[in-house]
């Protein structure tokens, strides 16, 4: 069965710094991809970033136009766990933070871009960004 535990979550001043971790289990010797998604109150879900265990190009990190340059997605593969790292936050990153990982076919632009289709997901974190 597969599980995701998300950690890391809290309040920072605008232009601070958060790690969110994501430890998943469950998959066994299989390749998955992994990601984090957001939303905000009001507002549809976000993908954020995505990387997959996949030893090729589509396993890559890809990263929304929103965040780009600011965050950065890892993964440490003998611990199963992934990590968001976001600098310079914005106040308009605010919201709730979920990790989210699936075995699907495709790269992770796909996983990122494809929600509805991914399986498994973390309880979420919240990121608080104040100004």
């Amino acid at each position: 069965q597969v599980h995701l535990a998300e950690s890391g979550g809290g309040s920072v001043q605008s232009g601070g710094s958060l790690t969110l971790s994501c430890a998943v289990s469950g998959f066994g010797y299989r390749n998955y991809f992994m990601g984090w998604f957001r939303q905000a109150p009001g507002k549809e879900r976000e993908g954020v970033a995505a990387i997959g265990t996949v030893g090729t190009s589509d396993g890559a990190p890809y990263y929304a136009d929103s965040v780009k340059g600011r965050v950065t997605i890892s993964q440490d593969k003998a611990k199963n766990t992934f990590y968001l790292q976001m600098n310079s936050l914005k106040p308009e990153d605010t919201a709730m933070y979920y990790c989210a990982a699936d075995d699907l076919y495709g790269n992770a632009w796909y996983f990122l871009t494809a929600p509805s289709k991914i399986n498994y997901w973390g309880q979420g974190t919240q990121v608080t960004v104040s100004s």
